[in-house]
């Protein structure tokens, strides 16, 4: 499946939502502007103030789903939420709870159900925008995006959403933890989330999380099931990121490596007892992907380390760019700097020997296990699976 699927079908629009960018982010940066001023005094709503000036730009989202290669259980239902951050209807929520969906539907907090279109979606990021009809008259509410860089460890946190289908609830908590890299998540060294003890549940998928000045900080996306109110958040910085790809592509455009693998350093070398140096441990090669062409070879032989099960036997790639790939800052360092039509240069140690590999990269096409069904965070309605992540569907 390629990523140009859900690419908008009025190309038409391209200078309209250029121009609706534009005037979007000349918006965000004057609510930083408005932000810093009410952080210096008088930036603590209470919590039914903060629901009362947000709760009207937050919506229900129920979406529909048929799978025509299954001969029972062909259509599923999903409900999420969503915010709505233009007048003219764009709305921001999960890409897991609207990308590939037959029907989707959104109501309004003033009881109002209008059908939505997919503007955009990014299943790597979790993200999608979604459009609906803007009113015949007055204007839509919608909820002021915040800063996340600013966020503090222990910062009062709340929560709106429609989890397991009852709308409008707000929940209330505390930062827990910042830049929480979740693992075997595609690009998750591009995705620090926010973790929160906020109560998230599914439902709560695609709503805001909210700081004290009522602006939002975070979207709500997954939960450990298994645990006391653990609970995910994408910065909004993040999506303020890629809101324009979604509008302009309907789709993020990000450049294809085609490799995943691991830092390993002294304690796997130690135990493997074998001639490894410190690197990436390349553990997978993507089918068809310009590695794979340019001959990187991935792990065959699992074992577990720490209860971490790591497949070794593959190529390790010492240097990228010139950049030691010794720590996952640096490997961060290399994989932010790529771009579609660039090239990379890479120092690959392979049974003793160093090789040099270079190749230039494509844009990445939307891949089989980026799917929700195919991916380890898995929608929580799917049923309970011990120690994982789930996105709150």
């Amino acid at each position: 499946m390629s990523a140009r699927r859900y690419v908008p079908g009025r190309p038409a629009a391209r200078e309209a939502a250029i121009l609706f960018l534009t005037l979007l982010l000349a918006s965000c940066s004057l609510a930083h502007a408005d932000a810093d001023g009410e952080r210096s005094g008088r930036c603590r709503l209470s919590v039914p103030e903060i629901f009362e000036k947000v709760s009207p730009a937050v919506v229900y989202i129920a979406a529909t789903s048929i799978d025509p290669f299954r001969v029972a259980d062909r259509v599923s239902h999903v409900v999420g939420s969503g915010f709505i951050i233009e007048e003219k209807g764009l709305i921001l929520t999960n890409s897991h709870v609207v990308f590939d969906r037959q029907s989707i539907l959104v109501t309004l907090d003033e009881g109002t159900t209008v059908p939505g279109e997919l503007v955009g979606a990014d299943p790597l990021f979790d993200l999608a925008l979604i459009r609906i009809p803007p009113p015949t008259t007055g204007r839509l509410p919608t909820a002021r995006l915040g800063d996340a860089d600013r966020l503090r460890v222990g910062e009062e946190v709340v929560a709106i959403g429609n989890p397991l289908g009852l709308d409008q609830t707000l929940t209330r908590g505390v930062v827990s933890a910042l830049n929480r890299i979740l693992p075997e998540t595609p690009f998750s060294l591009q995705e620090p989330l926010i973790q929160t003890d906020a109560a998230i549940n599914p439902g709560n998928s695609g709503g805001p999380l909210l700081n004290r000045c009522g602006e939002v900080v975070g979207v709500n996306t997954a939960i450990m099931p298994d645990a006391q109110n653990i609970g995910f958040a994408i910065p909004i910085n993040l999506a303020r990121a890629v809101l324009s790809d979604l509008v302009t592509y309907g789709h993020v455009v990000r450049p294809w490596l085609g490799f995943h693998g691991t830092i390993i350093g002294a304690p796997v070398r130690d135990f493997v007892r074998a001639p490894l140096v410190d690197g990436l441990l390349v553990e997978t090669v993507e089918p068809g992907s310009p590695a794979a062409k340019a001959g990187l070879r991935g792990g065959q032989i699992e074992f577990s380390l720490g209860g971490r099960a790591l497949l070794i036997g593959g190529d390790i790639v010492t240097t990228a760019n010139g950049i030691a790939l010794t720590s996952p800052d640096n490997l961060a360092r290399f994989i932010q700097d790529l771009k579609v039509g660039s090239r990379v240069k890479l120092t690959v140690f392979r049974a003793g020997d160093y090789r040099h590999v270079e190749y230039e990269l494509p844009e990445r096409p939307l891949l089989p296990a980026d799917l929700p069904e195919r991916r380890t965070m898995n929608p929580a309605l799917q049923g309970p699976r011990g120690g994982q992540f789930f996105r709150t569907r």
